[in-house]
């Protein structure tokens, strides 16, 4: 009991002491310095890359603005985190926590817990291989995992992905079996009229080809004069007319719906309307009317 009461008069003593107190005040200064240079050093290793990477294109080798935003923001994350990393360690250092035995107890711990990690070792070597490869970069429109959006961030776990509604969706690397990349080749917009079978279809024809080429001129996104493919299908009250035209990436749905209002009003300019549903009764009572007339009749 004794000895108990004279370790805690010791610690008691220890605390209430200047040099215990100036020792933690010294171990703060010190975690304070590790995060305040930590911050410079990723501030101006930002600076840096993004610097770089504008004098890249005074350089010879070319790579595309796709590419370069998808590299460059690799470059920064992998930077933040071996700032962060080893700023841990300095801090563990400065607590005088031993960093080899906990460096140690982690690779045992590793080893132990190896075979539950196989699926961030697949998210990692998919998302190497997937920046590696180019298959799709920063600002691309894809759609992969069930998902289709604008890529945001490519990192080495995982992807994300935002919705045009504004959902940002994050999919692990190893999610990624297939892709879709609407944003590397020319987009085709394709536009279905319908002309009612009461309207004469070559000369609905003829007015939709003479308005089509003016339309390159009005909407830069076209790349080539849009091109009347002719009747696509037959319906049941009209008739349907396909039209396309090559554009930028990713421009399709808007050149869609312009060319849609443009051929509306050309075409209510010159007569011919939109069919419009239509229904069909047929009376009991006349049918029966009709059926006795036809027995009288013989």
């Amino acid at each position: 009991m004794e000895q108990l009461q004279q370790e805690w008069a010791g610690w008691v003593k220890k605390l209430m002491g200047p040099e215990f107190w100036m020792q933690v005040g010294y171990v703060i200064l010190q975690i304070m310095l590790i995060l305040i240079v930590s911050v410079v050093i990723i501030r101006i290793g930002t600076s840096l890359i993004n610097r770089l990477f504008r004098k890249r294109e005074r350089g010879p080798f070319r790579i595309s603005e796709r590419r370069e935003n998808t590299l460059k923001k690799l470059v920064q994350n992998t930077l933040t985190y071996v700032v962060y990393f080893t700023a841990f360690l300095m801090i563990l250092d400065a607590m005088t926590i031993p960093i080899g035995a906990l460096l140690a107890g982690a690779g045992v711990a590793g080893l132990a817990i190896g075979f539950g990690t196989q699926n961030l070792v697949r998210d990692v070597i998919t998302g190497f291989f997937i920046i590696f490869e180019d298959q799709f970069s920063v600002g691309d429109y894809i759609q992969t995992a069930g998902v289709e959006g604008t890529v945001e961030e490519i990192g080495l776990r995982t992807t994300k992905i935002l919705s045009w509604t504004g959902e940002l969706n994050i999919v692990p690397n190893g999610s990624i079996d297939q892709v879709t990349n609407y944003s590397i080749h020319n987009s085709i917009a394709v536009v279905d009229v319908n002309i009612p079978y009461e309207a004469d279809i070559p000369t609905a024809e003829r007015i939709i080809e003479q308005l089509l080429p003016e339309l390159p001129a009005r909407y830069p996104e076209m790349l080539a004069e849009p091109e009347l493919l002719g009747v696509q299908t037959l319906e049941t009250s009209h008739v349907v007319i396909r039209v396309i035209a090559e554009v930028v990436p990713m421009e399709h749905w808007m050149i869609a719906r312009a060319m849609r209002k443009e051929i509306k009003g050309r075409l209510e300019k010159n007569g011919i309307d939109i069919p419009l549903p239509r229904m069909v009764m047929y009376s009991r009572d006349e049918k029966l009317s009709n059926e006795n007339q036809g027995k009288r009749g013989e």
